[in-house]
């Protein structure tokens, strides 16, 4: 597997925090994981966002009805 560096900078309280959660563990493999984590939670917003406008546009083409007539069509259905 390749391995790439990936340098950036963070505010020095957000390192000190860092370090004391995960003191002593691989912190390379941890901010990999993380990583990961940060793409799959992006790559579902995406595909929410995607869907939610794939439902809101479905929406102006279903028929709409009005309380009236729901209310109408229940009373006939009961006996």
């Amino acid at each position: 597997m390749a391995v790439a560096t990936v340098n950036f900078s963070v505010p020095d309280e957000v390192k000190a925090a860092f370090d004391k959660a995960f003191g002593g563990q691989n912190k390379s493999s941890i901010v990999a994981e993380l990583m990961r984590r940060a793409v799959r939670e992006r790559q579902l917003q995406i595909r929410r966002a995607r869907l939610f406008r794939q439902l809101s546009s479905a929406r102006a083409n279903r028929p709409s009805v009005t309380s009236e007539e729901i209310r109408r069509t229940r009373a006939a259905d009961r006996p």
